[in-house]
């Protein structure tokens, strides 16, 4: 645990002199808010988030600051893409900046392929360093606000990712098990006329790609609960049903963030400040 905190300690001081100039920051944090209904909703449950439009029925004018995470196998990077393009604020996809330094010549290609190669999570000093790097980039290109997906993905990864930026919106990305499996089955070529799936040699039957997926994702549920519940105690977390089609996963999605309107929007207004 020293470690980690000398990692929060680090991460904080790299970033905080921006934080302080640019959108990083708690100040800027508050020029974007959310509104909440005193009131719990039908089932007795506490109201989502809701994004506080300006009186044109836009976002107000400085980069939005949103995390996407939720189930695997959703195909989060797509919708974040989305949203980079249509919000114009860059998309930061930690995937992405991992296998950028999966080759012999980066200085981190050890650690990161060891800890992929034995199927654990790349190291918190590791996934910071990229970020925080690529936050600084971006600071100096004149970029505010993003769309981040990829971490995090555990409690602790939240707690540091607060020392370094200030996080508007999480949204959650939630499906049902039988979407979950029938998509990551569809994902590895199996169809309704292939029994059998090779991998490596091996051979498996559906049933069993499918038992195995189902164990996996009672695992990763189990573990993103704490992080659903850190997120859900700041009050920033949306929690949004994936729909069976793309289309339609992406249409409900802009009604949860209230963003119907900006497929009316020129694609030369600038949303940021």
């Amino acid at each position: 645990m020293a470690g980690l905190s000398r990692l929060r300690a680090a991460a904080a001081l790299q970033l905080r002199q921006l934080a302080r100039s640019r959108a990083y920051g708690s100040a800027a944090a508050a020029q974007l808010q959310y509104d909440y209904d005193d009131e719990c909703d039908l089932h007795g449950q506490a109201s989502e988030p809701m994004l506080r439009l300006d009186s044109a029925g836009l976002p107000p004018r400085r980069g939005v600051q949103w995390v996407l995470i939720g189930d695997p196998g959703v195909k989060k990077h797509v919708y974040a893409d989305n949203l980079s393009k249509l919000l114009e604020v860059p998309h930061i996809s930690m995937g992405s900046l991992v296998r950028q330094e999966l080759s012999p010549r980066s200085a981190l290609y050890k650690q990161i392929a060891n800890a992929v190669n034995e199927g654990k999570l790349v190291p918190e000093d590791v996934i910071f360093a990229l970020l925080s790097k690529r936050l600084e980039e971006g600071y100096y290109r004149g970029e505010s606000g993003f769309i981040l997906d990829g971490i995090p993905r555990t409690r602790i990864q939240a707690e540091i990712l607060d020392q370094i930026v200030d996080v508007d919106l999480v949204v959650n990305f939630q499906s049902t098990e039988d979407q979950l499996v029938k998509r990551n089955l569809e994902s590895e070529a199996f169809s309704p006329h292939k029994e059998f799936l090779s991998l490596g040699g091996a051979r498996f039957s559906a049933a069993d790609a499918a038992s195995a997926w189902k164990e996996k994702f009672r695992i990763y549920a189990e573990q993103g609960k704490s992080l659903e519940d850190y997120y859900s105690k700041q009050r920033k977390l949306l929690n949004f049903q994936v729909a069976a089609a793309p289309g339609e996963t992406w249409q409900g999605l802009l009604s949860a963030l209230h963003l119907q309107h900006m497929n009316a929007v020129s694609s030369s207004q600038k949303l940021t400040a």
